[in-house]
């Protein structure tokens, strides 16, 4: 009864004193341990939603606790007036593998994107970006004109102009909507917060070839893509292709905020001083969390484990037979199970039963689980996701 209380009364106090801006069910997540979460009674869930596709490593890891907590001793934010050693180490970690040359450290996706966007007009000297239709970039400005969803940019007009929207995974919309002020293409490799649309094979590689063909910039949004989430470190790279820009963040720092815009030398070197910045951005914590975050999925070969158990999930997802299933898709641990129906229902029998999944464009199930998730963990959580959807039958 007391913890019960407790709850009751933190909920009432963020109610109170918070703007309103997430649906949130009568949970609070107390503590983690690995793929799993606690709330404050002490009941466990197993966590397929990852934080977003933040938790790389999963909650609780002690190691990723002590190096954050012996920078966090050290110094937490010295600010970009001077050097950082676990900036420039990072740096030089994300440059050499992604293959581009130059980043720009800050706090989160919507960022991250915000940066790639001032870069590419400023390089390019042209205002025009071509979109997607249905992506998903983030909610300030500049990212939000990039997204699609009318819904959550209507109310705050107008956007900032220069956003062409097209088709996904069509070539053809793309190659007709560049114009002699175009700058850029931005892309998410695979789009999250629609559904997990998975483009066709060539598609990225389409997009390259036709921006070197018209010279313009490839801008990848890799925000919940990367950090080994697909399968490999950068979603491109199954497509065996660079982008000029990537926006990365979610996954990097395990949890922590962080956000990162790489570029190659020649359009890196567009930015000067003064040209951006930020006062938290790079701060030594939580670019001590990416490192060590980084050198985990490389040790403990995270990548490989994301691209088998996303293989596993998949199928085991597939094995569901149920009318209300409509398709299973997905690439490594980036996985969505589109329902003929509202999924809120689903979701919110799952937490009740234990086990925590996110909805995205109110009928597909999203997995964004961390990389370190293990056959056994899946075959639980598949048994309580069958009893769930089959009882909605």
């Amino acid at each position: 009864m007391a913890n019960k209380n407790n709850t009751e009364r933190i909920i009432a106090l963020e109610k109170k004193h918070m703007m309103q801006t997430y649906t949130r069910p009568a949970v609070i997540i107390d503590h983690g341990n690995g793929c799993y979460v606690f709330d404050k009674s002490g009941k466990k869930y197993i966590d397929l939603v990852g934080g977003i596709a933040t938790c790389t490593l999963g909650h609780g890891n002690k190691e990723f606790a002590e190096a954050v907590k012996g920078q966090i001793a050290k110094i937490t934010s010295p600010s970009n007036l001077y050097h950082s050693e676990q900036q420039a180490l990072l740096a030089e970690k994300l440059s050499n593998i992604s293959g581009l040359d130059r980043c720009f450290f800050s706090n989160s996706g919507t960022e991250s994107v915000e940066a790639a966007i001032k870069l590419a007009r400023k390089h390019t000297g042209k205002s025009e970006i071509i979109a997607m239709k249905h992506g998903f970039h983030g909610r300030t400005f500049g990212s939000l004109a990039a997204t699609w969803k009318e819904k959550i940019k209507a109310p705050f007009g107008p956007m900032l102009p220069g956003f062409v929207h097209v088709d996904y995974n069509d070539i053809k919309a793309v190659e007709k909507a560049i114009s002699k002020q175009t700058a850029a293409v931005i892309v998410e490799p695979i789009q999250g917060e629609s559904g997990v649309i998975v483009p066709s094979g060539r598609y990225l590689n389409q997009l390259r070839e036709t921006c070197d063909k018209h010279g313009i910039l490839l801008v990848l949004d890799e925000i919940q893509t990367a950090c080994g989430r697909t399968g490999k470190f950068f979603a491109y790279q199954h497509a065996c292709i660079k982008p000029n820009i990537v926006a990365v963040a979610k996954g990097l720092a395990n949890g922590l905020p962080i956000g990162v815009t790489i570029a190659t030398e020649k359009v890196a070197k567009s930015f000067g001083k003064g040209d951006h910045g930020s006062t938290f951005g790079g701060n030594p914590v939580s670019c001590s969390a990416a490192n060590f975050t980084i050198d985990e999925i490389i040790s403990k070969k995270l990548m490989k484990n994301a691209a088998l158990m996303g293989d596993y999930l998949i199928k085991k997802l597939k094995e569901i037979d149920s009318a209300s299933i409509k398709e299973v898709r997905g690439k490594g641990l980036m996985v969505g199970m589109e329902l003929n129906g509202n999924g809120e229902k689903i979701v919110n029998k799952c937490l009740e039963k234990g086990l925590l999944v996110n909805l995205a464009s109110e009928k597909v199930l999203r997995f964004l689980p961390p990389l370190t998730i293990t056959k056994g963990i899946i075959d639980d959580s598949i048994i309580i996701l069958r009893e769930v959807i089959e009882n909605e039958d």
